[in-house]
């Protein structure tokens, strides 16, 4: 499985989105990451569906959303009819996961998870033949710009081997730079999502290239 690069809308400038996004699809990004908070679930708060929705006819992007929020179920039908191509809940959130990924599912959209950096890897076993994507969390959710965690790697190794040969992809976000990308790849990574490191690049297209390696 290619790797992919997955820019978070958190780090672009909230005056111009439209010409960021369309900056980074010309980047060569495939893929947008939109982080959904709640003010609950994380101490901060993002945007919603109107923005998502506002957004899709400028991009041929996928759009992943992550869905940082308490009672994710509630969130479902409105970003997919916003747009999204992924929906990603929080398993710390999500008591009963497989309720939800088969409502994810019967909206005709991909099913992702996430966990936080505090929680076992193994808990996504039983749920890994109903998933398109694994996405571990290598800072605390809830605000950009922090410090990649390098315990993340051995998680990733270890989802990796769980992972086995399903067509799922395993993605990483928080503080991914350019110095840790080779790293996180080794490790098993095939989606690397990041923020500041291609929106306040001076160079983005450079940058995606070399988060791909």
């Amino acid at each position: 499985m290619s790797v992919q690069v997955a820019p978070s809308l958190l780090a672009a400038d909230y005056a111009h989105l439209a010409g960021e996004v369309r900056r980074i699809e010309d980047a060569g990004a495939a893929v947008l990451h939109l982080d959904i908070m709640d003010g609950h679930f994380v101490p901060n708060l993002s945007f919603g569906a109107d923005l998502v929705a506002a957004l899709r006819p400028l991009t041929k992007m996928l759009f992943d959303v992550h869905l940082m929020v308490t009672a994710p179920e509630n969130y479902l039908q409105k970003f997919a009819a916003a747009g999204a191509d992924e929906i990603t809940v929080h398993l710390e959130a999500a008591p009963r996961l497989d309720d939800l990924l088969a409502q994810i599912a019967a909206l005709k959209i991909k099913r992702g998870v996430s966990l936080k950096p505090d929680t076992p890897v193994e808990k996504i076993r039983p749920h890994l033949d109903r998933l398109d994507l694994v996405l571990l969390m290598s800072v605390y959710p809830g605000a950009g710009g922090q410090s990649f965690m390098p315990e993340a790697l051995d998680r990733l190794r270890e989802c990796r081997q769980l992972i086995g040969q399903r067509p799922v992809v395993l993605s990483i976000d928080g503080g991914v730079r350019l110095d840790n990308a080779p790293a996180i790849r080794e490790a098993g990574a095939t989606r690397l999502v990041s923020g500041t490191t291609i929106f306040h690049a001076p160079n983005p297209q450079s940058a995606v290239a070399q988060l791909k390696g």
